[in-house]
């Protein structure tokens, strides 16, 4: 962190220390089982028991928290203005670079969340939905840089969290295929006014592409950027692709069943590649100037521990 970064934290957030903020959900029961973690946990990610109960679960109760005080808010709000409460879902951004746990993270934000009282429905939808197409990506000659957000349809996503705000009945996300490393026609993911909806990607929080257009983040309740040094991810991105050779690349309708029968020094050698070429500029120039966006940053540590909290100051 440089030092010009340093004093924008220290101005923008209070910094918490794990020890800390484990303290901060005292006779809080775990509401999970070691295997619903199992099951929600990314490959190579190292999430347990204990990490949920220090780290997520005061997380997920300082957002249900946000989003009654929020919805409680609307309803004074309408009250004061002689109108009918039409309070809508409270929207949690999760950003942060490819590897990063961000995923992990959201999956297990929504089912902690849906455990409490205030907030018991809550829907998760991911931005790689929002994807051009392959096809498209290709006449565009983007393929290279998908992930990039010049490979997203930002206008689909923000009218999407903007009918969501507006509280409409039934809203349609596409769906992504991670198997096919494409958009499926006809597939959607449908979210119909529940409490919380979570969005998760990498450029989420970054700013509208021209001064008067709508930020994606604009639409945003609360946001949460990932964030570990650079060096960790490289390793976490490498092992990652090392375990899908292992799992999903070796199913045949794999996008990547080509990478299944190399060589691992050939397998270690394409995903730095891929790191360096593709991900690791798109997080240097789109996703971590964005990190200061956000109204929380979980700072990681080697091992995937989450070391410290910055909550941004009121």
């Amino acid at each position: 962190m440089t030092s010009d970064d340093a004093r924008m934290s220290d101005a923008l957030y209070r910094r918490i220390e794990r020890a800390d903020w484990a303290r901060l959900a005292p006779g809080l029961a775990t509401p999970l089982t070691e295997a619903e973690v199992v099951q929600l946990r990314g490959i190579g990610d190292r999430l347990d028991i204990t990490e949920v109960r220090e780290v997520y679960l005061p997380l997920s109760r300082l957002l249900s928290a946000y989003a009654e005080n929020t919805k409680r808010l609307g309803a004074e709000t309408a009250a004061f203005l002689r109108e009918p409460d039409s309070t809508t879902p409270f929207v949690v951004a999760v950003a942060g670079s490819v590897a990063v746990g961000k995923s992990t993270i959201a999956r297990l934000l929504r089912e902690l969340m849906s455990r409490w009282p205030g907030t018991p429905r809550v829907e998760l939808v991911t931005t790689d939905g929002f994807l051009y197409p392959n096809a498209e990506l290709e006449r565009r000659g983007l393929m290279s840089r998908k992930g990039f957000p010049e490979s997203y349809d930002r206008r689909a996503m923000v009218q999407f969290l903007s009918e969501v705000k507006s509280g409409a009945p039934e809203v349609r996300a596409p769906f992504y295929s991670h198997m096919r490393y494409d958009i499926i026609p006809d597939a959607y993911v449908t979210v119909r006014r529940p409490d919380v909806v979570i969005v998760e990607g990498l450029n989420v929080l970054a700013p509208p592409p021209a001064p008067h257009d709508i930020a994606v983040s604009d639409l945003f309740d609360f946001s949460i950027y990932v964030d570990a040094d650079v060096a960790h991810i490289e390793t976490w991105f490498v092992d990652r692709f090392l375990a899908l050779r292992q799992s999903a690349f070796t199913n045949p309708n794999s996008f990547f069943r080509v990478f299944a029968d190399i060589s691992d020094e050939e397998a270690v050698t394409q995903a730095l590649g891929f790191w360096r070429d593709i991900n690791l500029p798109n997080l240097r120039e789109n996703v971590e100037p964005t990190k200061h966006r956000a109204q929380l940053v979980l700072n990681k540590g080697e091992d995937h521990v989450v070391e410290s909290v910055l909550l941004r100051k009121l």
